[in-house]
C-alpha cells in the first residue's frame, strides 16, 4: 500500500512539473486584445520603398489563409524588380547631371488650337 501510494504521489508530482514548464513555456492562456477592424500589421513607407521593405513584408496567417510560398515568390520578384528600376534611373540620372552638368529639363511645344 505504500508502494502506492509513493507512486502516486511520483506521478503527481511529475505532472505538477510538466504543467509547469508547458505554463512558463507557452503562457497562462491570456487573451490578446483584439485588433482594430481596418488594422493591419503589414507596414511599407509612404514613398522610397525599396528591395529590402518588400522583403521584409509579413502577412498574417488564417485558417483560410494563402500559399506561403508563392506570397513569398511573388515580394522576392517585386524586390528585385524595385531594385532594378531604381538603379536604372539612378544611372539615367546620373548620366544625364554628366552630360549637360545640370539637371535634365524637357521642352514642350506649344499646342496650337
Amino acid at each position: 500500500m505504500v508502494i502506492i501510494g509513493l507512486y502516486v504521489i511520483g506521478v503527481a508530482v511529475l505532472v505538477a512539473l510538466l504543467f509547469a514548464v508547458v505554463w512558463f513555456a507557452f503562457g497562462r492562456g491570456e487573451d490578446l486584445p483584439p485588433i482594430d477592424r481596418g488594422t493591419t500589421l503589414t507596414r511599407l513607407p509612404r514613398a522610397g520603398i525599396s528591395g529590402d521593405d518588400v522583403r521584409r513584408l509579413v502577412f498574417a496567417q488564417t485558417i483560410r489563409g494563402y500559399n506561403t510560398a508563392e506570397v513569398d515568390w511573388a515580394l522576392e520578384k517585386l524586390a528585385r524588380e524595385i531594385d532594378e528600376l531604381r538603379d536604372v534611373v539612378s544611372d539615367l540620372s546620373g548620366r544625364d547631371v554628366a552630360d549637360t552638368g545640370s539637371l535634365p529639363t524637357v521642352q514642350v511645344p506649344p499646342i496650337e488650337p
